[in-house]
């Protein structure tokens, strides 16, 4: 019994640790070139050049490009200098949220990468490191979406209308080009 049930094991390792890899291609881990974006921005003096998403964070990078702008925009969506203190405020706060979140999810990832290459890893470590690394991926998914919705509860009906008009407008552009 227990002869089969390693083996298995084994193929339930690998395809959790596939399956994340795959995942993190798609949105967030990994640029086309397979370095990692955090890599990439750093050997490209702190800029993405590339790939698809938003830095690392994906779907998280969306809340950061949103408050981005609106503090880019502010003058156009009429915010006056208290909302746009506020947005600041609440970009850096994300921000700062998502770097550390971010290297966390790294450090987490490659702990992992590590146990599964470990013949006599404990089954329950790696099954603890795959759950601490979706933990902090689910904390930055909702770190992100509480500061969306708050900047969006900073702006008037008027502001709202201004910025589901210019999203619309992108869109359409978008599926034209």
């Amino acid at each position: 019994m227990m002869r089969t049930m390693k083996p298995l094991l084994y193929a339930m390792v690998l395809a959790l640790t596939f399956s994340g890899v795959a995942r993190a291609d798609e949105p967030s881990g990994r640029s086309e070139s397979g370095h990692h974006k955090m890599e990439h921005k750093m050997e490209c003096g702190g800029h993405d050049r590339g790939g698809h998403g938003h830095d690392m964070g994906g779907r998280h990078g969306r809340a950061g490009h949103f408050l981005h702008h609106l503090i880019k925009h502010q003058k156009e969506l009429g915010l006056t200098d208290e909302q746009a203190s506020k947005v600041k405020q609440l970009s850096l706060d994300f921000d700062r949220t998502k770097i550390r979140t971010e290297a966390n999810i790294l450090v987490a990832e490659r702990e992992l990468t590590s146990l599964v290459h470990e013949e006599n890893a404990d089954m329950a470590a790696i099954e603890a490191k795959v759950k601490e690394s979706e933990t902090f991926e689910i904390g930055l998914r909702v770190a992100a979406i509480k500061a969306k919705r708050e900047a969006w509860s900073l702006l008037t009906p008027e502001q709202r209308e201004k910025v589901k008009a210019e999203r619309e407008k992108r869109m359409r552009h978008h599926q034209e080009g």
